[in-house]
């Protein structure tokens, strides 16, 4: 008996040893696992590699079909995971307090999950997305030695039985023991980041700083800042001192377009003003933010970065503009880098900016010798021709070849051998100019009368450095030709004496046609008398004639009050129905001015309105051979004038025909109004009114206005008056003064009252 009561306390203590040695094995495993861990991650230097590693390691330690480690972006505040087991293993991203693992994150405590769908934490998303079905989560912190939590790991589905508290230790202790690693890893790819964005920004600055182009420039520093940033679009504004305007001429993400704005308007003008970065991570709950632009273009500003562009004088000379970064606002990193860029392009910028100015100088001064009925020749300082002008050719008949790089005896021969000895005598220092005044030169035979102007050119240094020689032709030609200009357009007179005075004849050729006339000039002519009206009339005549002569047209006749103009006659140009729509654009913008000062003097505004088609024409001279009228006839030209008669009824100052329409390659502000059927045609016309001139004070709301009208000219041309009516006053209320909107209104009254048979939306014009 006493034998036995001493058994089992024999037994009982064998059993606890067995399970202290069974502890001891475990703990052994356990930090033999943790050892080889350390080892294996300690030889890897990749973080990716290293994830991969961790996630594997975690994932087969606890017995689990995968694994997923986050780590946290303090600057974002997001948990992130570039490595995942299973057919899922992109990089995910999610806020650092949501889910399952930001609930750790945030706690700092492990969580064991067996039935994560019954867990509120739990974000499915990922599942939905895959296929795959999480059953049950293990969770713990990687924590460093000092306890601050820098990320999660995180095993999914045990494959035999449940994750324990056991299996929880384990996975917080292999974190642990990575942790060091994984922060090594970390501030490796970190530098290596940085001193990779460090090669790339100076190989970036280093390329586009090399370029002399400023429109190049311009397109290159805002491509790299918006791929920089991460931006939607960027733009570089440039101030321009003289107009006091912030300008630019290139918006990446947006088409080429130039851009003009005050430089204290916006958030350009405070930053260039205040020389001072703005960040605003909500553009809408910003005061200085000026939604005007969205609006008008249909973008939508959600963040702004805005900083100064400062030269090596520390003088601001314009703002970089970023918009939208992708993911949300713009960061302290992201106005670092964009202050260092600007830094480093504004010596660029300027450099490019003064190229720009030298090249558009000497491209000015180029035209402008291009231009000159003057012949303009310059000889260098051992009296060789250097330059010669259009017009020097054309007076010696002579090609490149004959003048450029030739000696003044060997050019100046025959008749002008005089013209050696007068150049001879222009080198003495201090010599004045020359001037001889009907001179007699020749040009290949043929005697020319012209006026001659001899001058040293001399550097800033006040060295000589060549001769300049400008030369009038005033021979009978010209002087012919000054006679003429008075009484007809210039390019017609040209082809006139070129014909050697022989009548033109008459050609088909394809022009836009401009008709104008003056509303109501009877009632004026009553009220101003004679003298009044030729006043009035001398006035608005010098103004319109010269919208047209600027864009190249040619005035045709005066027709009482109405004017009469073509453009691609006699010389045609590649964007003639552009020249003539920007000519009745400008012509209304002048009427308008001429109204406000007739205003001032308390006088009656003039009204007018303007017509334009494009087609084929007939031009030549019709008349006798004692008097001949050079003009155009044809449909073309009826077309152009009844829509000029046209903007009475349609309440409108330009109309144009759909001839035009389809031939116009600028961008202008324009609605259709109608189809029509005009008198002497049988099919009809579409007609388009131009709404270019206006302003938001003219035209209230136009865009919306145009917009509203559109829609209901279609239910018009469909029939449905009724659903028409109702939007033709939704534009009425918007812009009260658009009679064009109320004409349709009763329109659409008297169609309803009575209805037209087989109605195809096209209306008959009575008039002419």
């Amino acid at each position: 008996m006493p034998a036995k009561r001493q058994a089992k306390p024999a037994a009982s203590g064998q059993a606890q040893g067995r399970e202290s040695i069974g502890t001891l094995r475990a703990r052994l495993r356990r930090t033999e696992m943790l050892i080889r861990l350390s080892q294996r991650v300690s030889m890897i230097d990749n973080l990716d590699d290293l994830l991969t590693t961790l996630v594997e390691l975690t994932a087969n330690e606890t017995n689990a079909e995968r694994g997923t480690l986050f780590l946290n972006d303090p600057a974002s505040n997001e948990l992130y995971s570039r490595a995942a087991q299973g057919t899922f293993n992109r990089e995910i991203r999610l806020l650092n307090n949501s889910g399952v693992a930001g609930a750790v994150f945030q706690s700092g405590e492990g969580l064991i999950i067996h039935d994560p769908y019954q867990d509120k934490r739990f974000n499915d998303e990922i599942d939905r997305k895959t296929g795959f079905v999480t059953k049950s989560i293990l969770c713990a912190p990687i924590k460093t030695a000092r306890g601050e939590v820098i990320g999660v790991v995180q095993t999914l589905n045990k494959r035999a039985g449940r994750f324990t508290t056991e299996d929880l230790d384990l996975l917080a202790a292999m974190a642990t023991q990575a942790s060091v690693a994984l922060q090594s890893s970390q501030f490796i790819e970190k530098m290596k980041k940085t001193r990779q964005q460090e090669m790339e920004f100076l190989d970036l600055v280093a390329d586009i700083t090399s370029s002399l182009d400023l429109s190049v420039l311009l397109r290159r520093v805002m491509s790299e800042a918006t791929r920089m940033l991460k931006a939607d679009r960027s733009t570089l504004f440039l101030n321009n001192e003289k107009t006091n305007e912030l300008w630019s001429e290139v918006g990446e993400g947006l088409n080429a377009v130039q851009i003009k704005l005050p430089n204290t308007a916006g958030i350009a003008g405070a930053v260039f003003q205040a020389v001072k970065t703005i960040n605003i991570p909500h553009a809408y709950a910003d005061l200085r933010f000026n939604p005007a632009f969205d609006k008008k273009t249909g973008y939508f500003t959600r963040s702004i970065l805005c900083v100064p562009v400062v030269n090596k004088h520390g003088k601001c000379i314009g703002v970089t503009q970023a918009l939208n970064k992708r993911g949300g606002p713009f960061t302290a990193e992201d106005e670092a880098r964009l202050k260092a860029f600007t830094a480093q392009v504004s010596i660029a910028l300027e450099n490019a900016k003064l190229f720009d100015d030298v090249q558009n100088m000497k491209n000015y001064n180029q035209s402008m010798l291009e231009s000159m009925s003057n012949g303009v020749i310059t000889l260098t300082e051992d009296g060789r021709i250097h330059t010669c002008n259009a017009a020097g050719y054309r007076i010696f008949k002579a090609r490149e070849a004959d003048v450029l790089g030739k000696s003044a005896a060997e050019f100046f021969t025959g008749g002008n051998t005089w013209l050696v000895d007068r150049l001879k005598a222009l080198e003495a220092p201090g010599a004045k100019p020359d001037v001889m005044m009907d001179a007699a030169m020749e040009a290949r035979g043929e005697k020319l009368s012209v006026n001659l102007t001899l001058q040293q050119l001399i550097s800033l240094k006040g060295k000589r450095v060549g001769t300049l020689l400008m030369i009038e032709n005033i021979s009978s030609e010209k002087r012919m030709k000054s006679t003429m200009a008075r009484y007809m357009d210039p390019g017609l007179a040209d082809q006139l004496l070129a014909a050697g005075g022989d009548a033109l004849g008459g050609q088909s050729v394809e022009a836009t046609m401009l008709f104008s006339d003056i509303r109501a000039f009877t009632t004026l002519t009553e009220e101003l008398g004679a003298q009044g009206t030729v006043a009035l009339l001398n006035e608005y005549f010098t103004l319109m004639v010269q919208c047209i002569t600027d864009e190249g047209g040619m005035l045709d006749k005066f027709i009482g009050d109405a004017i009469m103009a073509e453009f691609g006659i006699p010389v045609a140009h590649g964007d003639d129905p552009d020249r003539a729509m920007r000519a009745a654009i400008k012509m209304i913008t002048e009427l308008r001015a001429l109204n406000q000062r007739r205003a001032a003097r308390g006088q009656k505004p003039v009204l007018m309105g303007v017509g334009l088609n494009t087609d084929k024409v007939v031009s030549g001279n019709i008349g006798s051979p004692k008097r001949m009228d050079y003009t155009v006839i044809g449909d073309g030209v009826n077309l152009a004038s009844r829509l000029e008669s046209a903007c009475k009824e349609y309440s409108a100052q330009i109309l144009c025909s759909e001839g035009t329409y389809r031939k116009l390659k600028g961008t202008y502000r324009m609605r259709e109004v109608d189809k029509v059927i005009v008198k002497g045609k049988t099919e009809p016309v579409g007609v388009y009114e131009v709404l270019d001139y206006h302003t938001e004070e003219t035209f209230p709301h136009l865009p919306e206005v145009v917009g509203l009208f559109r829609g209901a000219l279609g239910y018009y041309r469909k029939g449905e008056f009724d659903r028409a009516i109702k939007q033709f006053q939704e534009a009425l209320a918007l812009h009260p003064g658009d009679r064009l909107s109320a004409t349709y209104i009763e329109r659409c009254e008297y169609l309803k009252a009575h209805p037209q048979e087989n109605w195809d939306g096209v209306w008959v014009m009575k008039s002419k």
